[in-house]
């Protein structure tokens, strides 16, 4: 059984760090969506490798593997929600997004992480789609040079709304790319619902090689909310099934819930969200026995050995 289920922080804010940690150790995660953000673990703010030390010593301490998520909503920009982005037509604010991408790379080095997520944002008004997509190449080309040095994949999601929106896009950046190794997907089962042409479980399989995150929550058709489970259209034995199944194809990652709009009863929805997925996971077996703080899981090492020393979480 490879399934290894983690809730994600963006649903947990109004919780200290520390205690969203051991909440979900608590309930029985085995690990956790850690996004970079004010509330958290800022990558902005000062001291960013003395805190950064500390989240690795707590991670370790618990004994939960962990993911690092770029999906703050006003990270960089105050006024904007998720600006800048990759495919802005000012190239300083690019280079904003992309250096936040790269030093998200060295936290997640530092903190052995599974993988980094992120995402291409959305076309800006009056843009070409090919220069949209050769404003991503080249925004995500320093990234994907940190990544290989790191040894931590980059997971981009495919996001309604956003130049690259489904699988299909994904493909056309992979070969845009040069495909690139470090370069991985991050799967979003509710999206897939939303709005992919092929069902839930099939996107599981026919992502599989890519595959370096999984997200999880429920949604129905053509509408992007992210949903409790049970609230929505999903058939999840058959989608558990699948990504239980994984590892067969060498995925190490986890599987995450994605409930950031659901903050305000985040301890509630944490626990009712692990019981739903124990309870129709694969005949219905409880999860793997998480290892003991003293032997933490370490992340399948994707890109070869992780190298020391090239972690970017120095402020």
């Amino acid at each position: 059984m490879t399934l290894r289920l983690g809730y994600g922080t963006n649903g947990l804010t109004d919780l200290r760090l520390d205690d969203a940690l051991g909440l979900l150790a608590d309930l029985g995660y085995d690990g956790v969506g850690l996004t970079l953000d004010h509330m958290h673990l800022d990558p902005m703010a000062p001291d960013l490798a003395a805190r950064t030390r500390h989240v690795a010593a707590r991670l370790q301490e618990l004994g939960l593997g962990v993911t690092v998520e770029t999906g703050a909503r006003y990270v960089l920009d105050p006024r904007r929600k998720h600006g800048p982005t990759l495919l802005d037509a000012d190239p300083d604010a690019r280079a904003a997004r992309t250096a936040l991408l790269v030093r998200a790379v060295g936290v997640a080095a530092d903190l052995g992480a599974h993988a980094v997520h992120c995402f291409s944002g959305v076309t800006p008004p009056d843009t070409a789609p090919h220069t949209a997509w050769q404003r991503l190449t080249g925004s995500l080309a320093p990234v994907l040079d940190a990544a290989e040095r790191a040894g931590v994949p980059l997971a981009i999601e495919p996001e309604p709304g956003h130049l690259l929106a489904n699988l299909a896009d994904f493909h056309h950046l992979r070969v845009l790319s040069g495909d690139p190794e470090p370069l991985g997907l991050t799967l979003d089962i509710g999206h897939c619902q939303c709005l992919e042409t092929a069902l839930p479980v099939d996107c599981v399989r026919d992502a599989a090689p890519w595959l370096r995150h999984v997200q999880i929550e429920d949604m129905r058709r053509g509408v992007h909310e992210h949903l409790p489970f049970g609230d929505g259209e999903i058939d999840f034995p058959p989608v558990l099934a699948a990504l239980d199944a994984l590892g067969d194809s060498g995925y190490a990652g986890l599987t995450v819930v994605e409930l950031p709009r659901h903050s305000h009863a985040g301890p509630e929805h944490a626990r009712t969200s692990i019981d739903f997925l124990n309870k129709h996971r694969p005949s219905n077996r409880p999860g793997p026995v998480r290892s003991s703080p003293s032997a933490p899981r370490r992340p399948a090492r994707t890109l070869g050995a992780r190298r020391r020393g090239t972690g970017g979480s120095a402020p």
